[in-house]
């Protein structure tokens, strides 16, 4: 999801850290000095197609969630990776083409469109209380269902591992007490990588919010997350910090909440 990846970045930027210090990694990169983000111009946001051409953005929102839907209804094949005395459990699973996924399950304390309203509708406010996050921009509202954004992952320490920039199709729909957040990477000829930025891929990859029985203050939180982080990074690596960086998500979004509830 939008900006959700985005900690395994920060986390698997942490992993290098400490693997580097251990000489299990050798340093056979070029660290990246003096590189600065520069936001999207209008010229940019503009070149997102016109209305005519919309239709293709909301098909590709919705192929995104009915295969990332199709992944999650599948229910062999699942392993327990984690299991949080909170209640969080993240499983994991082989697809074909060798690509792990992960799943994630918890509960947490705030409704259905609560959750909605800070990971869709308030999108771009994500890096206001998720540190693993620069920036967020929507680059074209394609209908109230469907958005074309940009997201950049904040600096590691040192970074070792080099930014990620994404360019995702996000497709949202809200039937009866469930809410699902769907999406995936998409190309764009006027929005290549940035010098200096690796472009990462996501998807495909949902969300499920479903109010938990009749408690409304309540929700039920299934996050599969399916990313390929692109560049020179071991895959072991990789599928170790991915289930890490949804536990670090969950904990940022969690206190998010709290914060929303203390003000309120």
């Amino acid at each position: 999801m939008a900006g959700l990846q985005r900690t395994a970045v920060a986390v698997i930027g942490q992993e290098i850290t400490h693997l580097q210090r251990s000489g299990q990694i050798q340093h056979h990169m070029r660290k990246l000095v003096g590189l600065n983000y520069d936001e999207p111009t209008p010229e940019d946001i503009n070149s997102v197609p016109a209305k005519e051409d919309q239709l293709v953005y909301i098909k590709q929102g919705q192929e995104a969630m009915r295969k990332a839907l199709n992944m999650l209804e599948e229910k062999d094949g699942w392993n327990v990776e984690i299991t949080q005395s909170n209640g969080d459990v993240i499983c994991s699973k082989v697809i074909p083409g060798s690509t792990k996924v992960f799943r994630l399950e918890a509960v947490l304390e705030a409704s259905p469109d609560e959750l909605y309203d800070l990971l869709f509708v308030r999108l771009e406010e994500m890096h206001e209380w998720n540190p693993s996050i620069q920036h967020i921009k929507v680059l074209k509202q394609v209908g109230p269902e469907t958005i074309v954004t940009h997201e950049v992952s904040a600096e590691t320490a040192g970074n070792l591992i080099g930014q990620r920039d994404f360019l995702t199709v996000r497709h949202s729909s809200k039937q009866k007490s469930r809410i699902y957040l769907g999406g995936a990477s998409i190309k764009l000829e006027s929005f290549q990588p940035q010098e200096g930025f690796v472009r990462a891929e996501d998807g495909p990859t949902c969300i499920i919010i479903e109010a938990l029985d009749k408690d409304s203050r309540r929700s039920r939180f299934t996050w599969l997350l399916n990313m390929d982080v692109k560049g020179w990074l071991p895959k072991s690596i990789v599928n170790q910090t991915l289930p890490r960086a949804q536990l670090d998500f969950t904990r940022h979004l969690r206190r998010r909440l709290t914060a929303s509830t203390t003000l309120g």
